[in-house]
């Protein structure tokens, strides 16, 4: 079943989604974003289902990494931004007044384009989100770090090397151990933007492999550029097109049988 509203050009926004087990539970309504003077985001509505993977997808400055920072208010650090609309996780406004935005990122892991661990140990480097929280309990910083090491499939591999500098990892490695460290805080949501794109072949199949075994136990919402990967990886697509959500919905069919004539024509490679 297709639900249709705000379309740019005439076409109309089209959706068909497949629904999670327990529900939505990240709600976008008429969200707008300007930067200054221009508008970068027009009145997205969207609904993230519980447990699933969802990839937002779309030509370069389309707006997909911009939707998905405003998801953790990471754009608040931008001067200038201003924003309309609403955007619910588990039907909590997430920018009403009082919200603590230090304790919504906790809620809402991220995941960047390049690996970014910090300079120190990898022990050090998963369990940072409890350093920050104040936890010195030993015994629990050793289990958070194993579970979550284990959690992003990387354990095996540095179990032995825990106190050498995570800087020494290869890239692949890497950006697992920033999974590892996002999941550490125990989010709900984990927000993933392009985390492949630096990645060579082998790494990439590996974090597909880890987004597929992550699924369930978070709301996973991947940004990328390579609709190959959005189709192996997620359960429902969104297509932006000049700051617009265009159609959203069951990945299967959006690769297959896409209502609207600009998805198509997308995914086909005609543009892009």
């Amino acid at each position: 079943m297709a639900t249709v509203i705000n379309a740019p050009a005439g076409e109309k926004t089209a959706y068909h989604v497949r629904a999670g087990g327990e529900g939505a539970n990240f709600s976008v309504a008429g969200f707008n974003l300007w930067y200054g003077a221009k508008q970068a985001l027009f009145d997205i509505d969207m609904e993230i289902q519980k447990g699933l993977v969802t990839a937002l997808i779309g030509p370069s400055g389309c707006g997909k990494s911009t939707l998905l920072r405003c998801m953790n208010r990471m754009n608040d650090l931008i001067d200038g931004i201003r924003i309309g609309g609403r955007m619910t996780l588990d039907g909590s406004d997430i920018y009403a007044p009082r919200v603590d935005v230090i304790a919504l990122r906790k809620r809402m892991g991220m995941v960047f384009q390049k690996p970014n661990p910090f300079p120190m140990s990898i022990f050090e480097n998963v369990i940072y989100p409890l350093r920050i929280d104040g936890v010195r309990d030993r015994g629990v910083l050793e289990q958070v770090c194993e579970r979550a090491l284990r959690g992003a499939a990387i354990w095996d591999e540095v179990k032995d090397r825990l106190s050498e500098s995570a800087l020494g990892l290869s890239g692949g490695q890497q950006q697992r151990l920033c999974i590892a460290r996002a999941i550490a805080a125990d989010p709900e949501v984990l927000l993933m933007d392009e985390p492949c794109s630096a990645l060579d072949p082998i790494a990439t199949s590996k974090i597909e492999e880890l987004i597929d075994e992550l699924k369930g136990h978070y709301t996973i919402i991947i940004v990328t550029h390579n609709m190959q990967q959005a189709a192996r990886v997620s359960d429902n697509t969104a297509f932006m097109y000049l700051g617009r959500l265009i159609e959203y919905g069951d990945t299967d069919g959006m690769f297959t049988n896409p209502k609207l004539v600009k998805t198509q024509e997308y995914v086909t490679g005609r543009f892009g």
